[in-house]
């Protein structure tokens, strides 16, 4: 498996073919992307969309967001997908190696992820990379 991570810099059938196969795999809730939502989410400033491809095939994606705050600038990984067929082979790795690099050219002292407890394997692979757990409180207020 020969894996090239990159920043999407343009929408198109293929990947938004991608995006549905892939988001599933994460969120069983989330509605699916259309053409439009994903071409302003590409050019959305402050969002940077991350694939992982093997050859031609996208096998695996993440967001990254930069903003600036009163306390700084901050980066937040999210949407870390890796297609269960591509997984245990350093895809989801290579992903937020380069997010973290992106992160860093950007000015961003700090980067924050979320993720699930019972997404085992992906805590274990976001400790080895040096994330640390931070004792926090997570709140959503669901406005729909």
């Amino acid at each position: 498996m020969s894996i090239h991570v990159d920043v999407v810099s343009q929408s198109s059938a293929e990947l938004l073919e991608a995006l549905h196969r892939l988001v599933p795999q994460l969120s069983t809730t989330a509605a699916p992307l259309t053409m439009s939502a994903l071409e302003e989410l590409i050019e959305e400033g402050s969002t940077t969309l991350v694939v992982a491809m093997d050859d031609n095939r996208i096998v695996g994606t993440l967001t990254l967001v930069i903003f600036s705050i009163p306390t700084g600038l901050r980066a937040i990984i999210e949407d870390v997908i890796v297609d269960a067929a591509s997984r245990g082979q350093g895809v989801g790795e290579q992903l937020v190696a380069f997010a973290l690099r992106c992160a860093k050219e950007r000015g961003a002292k700090t980067v924050d992820l979320t993720s699930r407890s019972s997404r085992e394997a992906a805590n274990a692979l976001y400790q080895k990379m040096g994330f640390v757990l931070r004792e926090t409180n997570v709140f959503r207020f669901q406005l729909e």
